[in-house]
């Protein structure tokens, strides 16, 4: 796969939001473990700083998680990579993404070609990630609603990406991963969270593996505006 996204110079902006720094947090990546060339490349051409305050735009391509309002942050570039990388080895067409926040982890999906499906709870950071998604003219879609019940209605999807940790693997998320899918996502407390990859194998059991601490912001249930 190779990334579909292609900007006009001027939306990509210049010094701290040029190419070259991108570039550079390409480097750092792949120093840091991260192989996947199309996960890379989808690195590389996604804007994040057009995905974060623009007070913040000279942090936009450090390795770091940021702010974006209501508690919540944009994950660092690294984490992205890495659970991007998780479900593009089981060749996935399409994806559920739970938590679309600021929109850069399903920008950076759709970007490799993937047929993207967003749920966010928070009504405001939907409305921004939509206006980026289509000043992109990027085609995902997207849906307000609780994170937790996922979006059965176009399930089974062949990869799910949680964006927020719960205590548990949720049922009805892994109830919508196809059989031979994978799901990536945080599990655990607050100081003690671990990425998890699930794998749904054809006889309909499923094998979890351990990929890397980290620390995400709480999947909550409900919905606010």
């Amino acid at each position: 796969m190779s990334p579909r996204l292609r900007l006009q110079p001027e939306a990509v902006g210049i010094g701290m939001t040029s190419q070259r720094v991108r570039d550079r947090l390409v480097d750092r990546l792949r120093d840091a473990g991260i192989t996947d060339e199309a996960t890379l490349n989808a690195i590389r051409v996604v804007p994040r700083h057009l995905f974060i305050d623009e007070a913040l735009a000279s942090r936009a391509y450090e390795d770091t998680a940021l702010p974006i309002g209501h508690g919540q942050t944009i994950s660092q570039p690294w984490v992205v990579a890495r659970m991007t990388e998780a479900v593009l080895q089981s060749a996935p067409k399409t994806v559920l993404e739970v938590g679309t926040g600021s929109g850069y982890q399903a920008a950076v999906l759709g970007a490799i070609g993937l047929e993207v499906y967003t749920v966010e709870r928070i009504g405001d950071l939907l409305r921004q990630a939509r206006k980026r998604f289509r000043a992109l003219g990027m085609n995902i879609r997207s849906k307000h609603d609780d994170g937790r019940v996922g979006w059965a209605e176009h399930g089974p999807y062949d990869a799910i990406v949680v964006t927020a940790a719960a205590s548990a693997l949720v049922d009805a998320l892994v109830e919508q991963l196809a059989v031979g899918g994978r799901l990536v996502a945080p599990v655990g407390g607050p100081g003690a969270q671990s990425l998890i990859q699930l794998t749904r194998r054809d006889d309909g059991s499923v094998e979890q593996q351990v990929l890397a601490p980290v620390t995400f912001v709480p999947l909550l249930s409900g919905m606010l505006d």
